[in-house]
């Protein structure tokens, strides 16, 4: 069996000012029907978000 590689998400933190990776995360749909990631940061916990691009 191959061990998977698993790839932080990463977003601009808010409060941080910084580009950081999010812990916690879960995919989520917006109203709109575009693709988005919820997250925490890992340095200051604070609530990130990140728009995903169009799914082909």
């Amino acid at each position: 069996m191959a061990d998977a590689i698993v790839v932080a998400e990463t977003g601009h933190c808010m409060k941080c000012k910084e580009k950081r990776e999010m812990k916690d995360t879960e995919k989520v749909v917006m109203k709109n029907g575009r693709s988005a990631m919820k997250g925490i940061c890992t340095v200051c916990g604070t609530k990130m978000f990140k728009i995903l691009g169009m799914e082909k």
